[in-house]
């Protein structure tokens, strides 16, 4: 079958669903949204003004945010000894006063659609659940400071996700392609299954993944219609934090939804900058074929574009002044994930100039050389990340043979982006799966995740398309 004619047969296919998922008998802010589930992830489209996006959210997500937030309550009561209520009363108190009003309205209909299906949770757990990445460490670090306490060694900063962006003579097609995959633990990973198809009242419509409750991605794979292709990956061992600065996940949200050009994302995730969640960013423009890395410390910021060539990321520092001011990262040890990571990358690059493709790129995100060792190895030295099978670990973030690495994996190109679509695969995109028991059994110094710690199944590359074909 034709490929256009099969996209539209699918458009037709989903719009049916979502008109029979919308009767007349559910809220009348339900209007045009839908809720499906495919090959391991949860589509939903969300459509309207702010508080209505929020509220379709909350609702038809409920069961998730309200097991998300107990997730990572546990996961901030085990790093920092703090209970839940202490990261809820930061939310008020620092991130609030700084959250402009079109995101406060969807934050708080997000907990509304919540309460509305029988969960209590308030606009202060959502707006916490919001800011866990940025909470720890960076805001906890900061928290710690004032109180003139000593930093905690329980508060590593993440090395997660492996990415990578091409373009001109490195594709194909000689237009860009875009791939990264998740790295967290699994207990929260596994959750991190949402496919959002989002048309808000103004901005561009976006297809981003995410995490039940975020109003962003989080891991942070997302495109627009206006042709902005977006992922990052987090600088490792970063210091620095700024409480009278913009939350990243507004900064984040923002960009991915009014960014029509490279120069407009750089200017929204500049602007209020507070250091939180620090990432380099890699970003396309699939109208020019423009690429770029931008790289965004608190102190030290570096913007790079090119129209031929690539950028990757694997968590290591950049820019050598960044890493030598603000981070505590070792650019010179080639045993590090992130820099057996970036080696890596730099031979797939070289062998693929002129094959990238989606197809590439999903060989790419699965694969399991280990170039500090020199050989095929899964673990936390390899693009597709297995921490749990590492004796190792990574420094500072996850202890050896802990339940953590990727939990899945997107990738698309200029010509999928202009259909508004993305291909996803969710758990290990090698195909090998995480059994929870297994694993606990095995080591039970991470009995303490028994709880909600479940099986990362690995599931098939899957297609995800907005609805409705994009203006």
């Amino acid at each position: 079958m034709h490929a256009r004619r099969k996209f539209a047969l699918g458009l037709l296919a989903v719009a049916a669903l979502a008109m029979a998922g919308c009767g007349s008998k559910t809220d009348p802010r339900l209007q045009g949204s839908l809720r499906q589930e495919r090959n391991g992830w949860i589509f939903v489209h969300l459509e309207g003004p702010p508080g209505q996006i929020g509220f379709q959210h909350g609702y038809w997500l409920a069961p998730e945010i309200a097991e998300a937030q107990k997730v990572i309550a546990l996961l901030f009561e085990h790093d920092t000894k703090k209970p839940w209520s202490f990261f809820r009363e930061a939310a008020e108190k620092v991130f609030w006063p700084k959250i402009e009003d079109e995101y406060r309205q969807e934050l708080a209909g997000i907990a509304e659609g919540v309460k509305a299906r029988g969960f209590n949770l308030d606009v202060w757990d959502i707006t916490a659940l919001n800011g866990f990445l940025e909470f720890v460490p960076y805001y906890m670090r900061w928290w710690e400071q004032q109180q003139g306490k000593k930093t905690s060694a329980r508060l590593p900063t993440r090395e997660s996700c492996s990415a990578f962006v091409a373009t001109g003579s490195y594709t194909r097609d000689g237009r860009p392609v875009i791939g990264h995959n998740a790295w967290t633990g699994y207990m929260e990973g596994e959750r991190w299954n949402i496919i959002f198809d989002i048309v808000p009242a103004r901005g561009y419509r976006i297809l981003m993944d995410g995490f039940p409750g975020l109003i962003h991605s989080a891991d942070d794979f997302g495109l627009n219609a206006a042709g902005i292709m977006i992922t990052e990956t987090t600088i490792s061992q970063f210091r620095g934090y700024d409480p009278q600065g913009i939350p990243e996940f507004v900064r984040a949200r923002k960009a991915m939804q009014y960014s029509a050009s490279i120069d407009d994302f750089d200017r929204i995730m500049r602007e209020g900058n507070n250091g939180g969640y620090a990432n380099n960013w890699l970003v396309a423009d699939r109208k020019t074929g423009e690429i770029a890395s931008l790289e965004l410390g608190l102190k030290n910021v570096t913007l790079r574009r090119t129209r031929d060539g690539y950028f990757v990321g694997a968590n290591f520092p950049v820019n050598e002044k960044l890493a030598r001011e603000e981070t505590d990262f070792r650019l010179d040890d080639p045993s590090l994930s992130p820099n057996a990571r970036r080696k890596r990358w730099e031979q797939l690059m070289a062998e693929s100039k002129g094959r990238i493709d989606v197809e590439a790129g999903k060989r790419f995100l699965s694969d399991h050389f280990d170039a500090f060792a020199g050989k095929e190895d899964p673990n936390e030295r390899t693009l597709c990340g297995h921490i749990e099978l590492s004796p190792r670990g990574i420094e500072s973030w996850q202890p050896p043979f802990a339940p953590a690495g990727a939990v899945q994996a997107k990738v698309t190109d200029a010509a999928l982006a202009e259909r508004m679509s993305l291909v996803a695969a969710m758990g290990h995109s090698c195909g090998r799966h995480f059994l929870a028991a297994d694993h606990l059994k095995r080591y039970p110094q991470f009995e303490w995740q028994k709880p909600y710690l479940r099986d990362l199944k690995s599931h098939p590359w899957t297609q995800f398309s907005a609805l409705r074909a994009s203006e």
